[in-house]
């Protein structure tokens, strides 16, 4: 989930479609696919850092399928929530286009014409969809050879899904588990105010307790490339 200020109603934007009855917005050059092209390189190290003895050939040819794997799942989970959204009869405002990835946009995100419960709904769309894709991808890994190209595609696929489907359940203010937090207090009697005041104080304990495990993890000697690695060995959640 977004927070209005990606887009505002009164923006110059072009529309370039619509899906699940939401508009597909551009603003001015940041359509560019730019993500698509970083996240191509770092599939393409990660995939010459795991295998040493790799060509550039087989490399560039292992980031061609990771990277539509890692970014499609991210597009999937977003449309997964204008497909929940317009499901309920609730469509969303918008999903901008910035630098090649979706922006999910409600203008109005205290909306009172949308139920609790129909905000818990759409913000529970895209957990549901990663969460399918990682059964999937798990499936997946058990029946293709270790050392093929469809095992090592359903590695990043799997590794992705399970950080979407969990981190985006966090209860933090601008991703999925920040609004199924306040609506589900909202359905309880809270209103939006007392409702946002304890989302404040979840987000700030949260971030003491994340702080705490990410100093303990570096005091392990857990850097920044080991963390990759295993990202794209499907070890992010464990190790």
């Amino acid at each position: 989930m977004q927070k209005p200020p990606v887009l505002c109603p009164d923006d110059e934007t072009i529309s370039v479609g619509r899906v699940f009855a939401t508009p597909l917005r551009v603003k001015g050059f940041t359509w560019f696919p730019l993500t698509q092209c970083i996240v191509w390189g770092i599939m393409s190290w990660i995939a010459g850092r795991t295998r040493p003895d790799r060509s550039l050939g087989e490399r560039i040819r292992i980031a061609t399928y990771t990277m539509p794997v890692v970014l499609g799942s991210e597009w999937g989970h977003n449309l997964a929530h204008a497909a929940a959204a317009n499901r309920i009869g609730k469509p969303m405002d918008a999903i901008r286009i910035t630098w090649g990835m979706p922006l999910c946009v409600y203008y109005d995100i205290n909306d009172y014409s949308v139920t609790p419960r129909q905000h818990i709904l759409r913000a529970l769309g895209g957990p549901l969809f990663s969460f399918i894709l990682l059964v999937i991808s798990r499936t997946v890994r058990c029946i293709t050879p270790r050392d093929s190209v469809f095992r090592e595609v359903a590695d990043v696929s799997y590794a992705t899904n399970a950080f979407l489907s969990t981190v985006s359940l966090l209860p933090i203010p601008g991703i999925d588990g920040g609004p199924i937090l306040k609506w589900s207090l909202g359905e309880s009697g809270r209103t939006v105010e007392e409702a946002d005041q304890v989302i404040r104080k979840v987000d700030g304990a949260l971030g003491f307790v994340l702080s705490f495990f990410s100093g303990a993890a570096i005091n392990r000697g857990e850097t920044g490339d080991r963390f990759i690695v295993r990202y794209a060995g499907c070890d992010v959640l464990w190790g």
